[in-house]
């Protein structure tokens, strides 16, 4: 080793000693005689000192060529700060390195983004020069959180009798719910592997091959739209467990989870986690992962709607739409009229035409420009229906549900946030279960890919339905039969875990019955020959004595994001993609050699 030492190992006990410190020049202040510098490596900093008499002058010379960024290793004497001079913001902050020799490893250009900035540079900046980023001392914690964070998943995972089993990467394309990324092959031309949006089909064929409880730490790749919370590849703790109901992998997860928050966050988590089904929480929360920090619960005043004047309210639940409604405590005085108008316009973001509302004054009546459409007594009734206390603000979604959802879960969440309702260091675990099996397609197959060759006309009336998880995603038990009379109504053995607001990890028990499977495609306009095409190893191990089987993947960037405290999951990878899925380090993806394509058999349109 170049060095005897980090820099965020020297105390008091090395006093006296000589040592050998290598890293990078995170700073430099020149006092006169000599030059101090914070040297930086991933451990920490030390103070070294190039002064007399300890630093022979040629060394102090030397030394002030030093600029921001130079790799240096340093040879010297430790030694106690001056007295009043210790820095105990510093681990080593007692102590200084009085330099006797050094040696300068690499010189660097002027750094356009800089470690040791109290504030982070643009986003941009950051990731076209990444290997710099990397040094911030911020990117460093949330990596080493990562590699902890994991280390402790697969320790617990492992204790738990979890067989860690690798699935590949080049597989073949079969519709799961996005675009695949697809790669040709030279030796088979005009065919393509896909790389894996998940294991989801290997995990099932593990399942039936006798290893009855997998674990894998997975690359996954999905060509979709991103987002803040969203990679093309991406890390999941992917795991799946045979002879078990979901509330069995349920409680492995809790157990998980509630172990992760203890060892990185030093919270005493109770389990098992409270749930809801997903019914519940579109009625109470308009969100399939309601944030449950705090409160502000959606609130149905259709009948009462129906009642008023307001010309809005009562075509909406004539029409069979719904009135629904949240109250904002105290929200009066944080809203002003102003404040209500861009509260609207955030609404119209979310597909609302507009939006009514009420505030409670001071003796506890609703006033408000909508209040001339409603007689006494009804306002009445809608004040004991919201709970109204004066200083309250009443905002209302009127429209169908799925749209009253989108809005209020949209309000809910921004005037959670800008009214502090809750600690934003806290962290809230929960599930939410029995999503629907399928939602209407409207036309198209599930996920938006292209219909399939030979894909016939679904079963099941005229809608068209996608599969809300994925299609081996088995229906509860009491519901097989509405496959077959009523799919709609059809709830999945569905599980999502839920950490603040957002989706941590999702499962589902899985169909091991080749009937139900078949039944499942034709619902989703697979026939036999295309189903056999497509999932015919996955079909034909059905019926070679599949064990009732179920999992779940966890997100390992979203974790990592949440446990970190982070508002971008690009925080949280090292090489991480942009919102248009290139690498401005690298510049991928790049273009390729005419001779790379032909040898692909792959034309490029002009």
């Amino acid at each position: 080793m170049l060095r005897t030492h980090t820099c965020g190992q020297l105390d008091e006990a090395n006093f006296g000693e000589t040592v050998t410190l290598c890293g990078w020049v995170d700073s430099y202040r020149d006092h006169g005689g000599g030059l101090f510098v914070d040297l930086r490596d991933r451990y920490g900093l030390t103070q070294v000192v190039f002064n007399p008499p300890d630093s022979p002058p040629a060394v102090i010379e030397t030394s002030k060529t030093l600029r921001a960024e130079y790799v240096i290793k340093v040879t010297g004497k430790v030694a106690p700060r001056p007295e009043g001079m210790a820095n105990p913001k510093m681990t080593t902050g007692k102590i200084e390195v009085r330099a006797v020799e050094f040696e300068l490893l690499n010189e660097s250009l002027t750094p356009p983004v800089s470690p040791s900035a109290k504030e982070a540079p643009g986003e941009d900046l950051r990731l076209k020069h990444r290997y710099l980023d990397l040094r911030r001392p911020e990117m460093q914690r949330t990596l080493f959180l990562r590699s902890a964070m994991i280390k402790s998943m697969r320790d617990y995972l492992a204790a738990q009798d979890f067989v860690d089993i690798e699935t590949p990467i080049l597989g073949r394309s079969t519709p799961e719910g996005a675009r695949d990324y697809l790669v040709p092959s030279r030796v088979h031309q005009g065919a393509f592997y896909a790389l894996p949006q998940s294991p989801q089909l290997y995990k099932q064929i593990l399942m039936i091959g006798g290893y009855d409880r997998y674990v894998q730490v997975a690359r996954c790749f999905r060509d979709e739209d991103l987002r803040a919370d969203r990679q093309p590849e991406f890390t999941q703790l992917d795991l799946e467990m045979a002879f078990v109901d979901q509330d069995d992998v349920m409680g492995v997860i809790d157990g998980l989870v509630s172990n992760l928050a203890k060892e990185h966050l030093g919270l005493e988590v109770a389990t098992p986690f409270p749930k809801m089904t997903y019914d519940e929480a579109m009625e109470r929360f308009g969100h399939d992962a309601p944030d449950l920090r705090f409160a502000m619960e959606i609130i149905d005043c259709s009948d009462l709607a129906a009642k008023s004047d307001f010309s809005v309210f009562k075509s909406v639940v004539g029409s069979g739409g719904r009135v629904r409604a949240i109250n904002a405590k105290n929200g009066k005085s944080q809203y002003s009229r102003r404040g209500i108008d861009t509260l609207t316009d955030y609404a119209k973001e979310f597909g609302a035409k507009g939006l009514a509302w009420f505030r409670v004054e001071e003796d506890g009546s609703l006033g408000g420009t909508i209040t001339k459409f409603f007689g006494e007594e009804l306002l009445a009734e809608f004040a004991a229906r919201v709970d109204a206390e004066p200083g309250d603000l009443i905002l209302f979604s009127a429209d169908n549900f799925g749209a009253t959802c989108k809005v209020l879960h949209a309000l809910r969440t921004k005037i959670g946030r800008e009214m502090q309702l809750y600690d934003s260091q806290a962290m809230h675990f929960s599930w939410v279960v029995e999503f629907p099996m399928f939602e209407c397609d409207e036309g198209h197959h599930y996920a938006g890919e292209a219909k399939l060759a030979g894909e016939t006309e679904p079963v099941g009336g005229a809608e068209r339905w996608q599969a809300m998880h994925h299609p081996f995603t088995a229906p509860l038990a009491k519901h097989v039969e509405l496959l077959a009379s009523d799919p709609g109504k059809c709830r999945a053995q569905a599980y999502d875990l839920v950490i603040n607001g957002n989706e941590a990890g999702g499962g589902t028990i899985r169909i091991h019955d080749a009937h139900v499977q078949q039944q499942v495609f034709d619902l989703l306009g697979i026939d036999e020959t295309v189903a056999k095409e497509r999932f015919g190893f996955l079909l034909d191990a059905l019926r070679y004595g599949a064990p009732p089987h179920g999992g779940i993947a966890l997100g390992i960037d979203r974790l990592v994001m949440l446990f970190g405290k982070l508002d971008n999951i690009r925080d949280c990878i090292a090489f991480p993609k942009t919102q248009k899925a290139t690498d401005m380090m690298t510049e991928a993806p790049g273009e390729v050699d005419t001779r790379q394509l032909r040898e692909l058999g792959i034309r490029r349109d002009e």
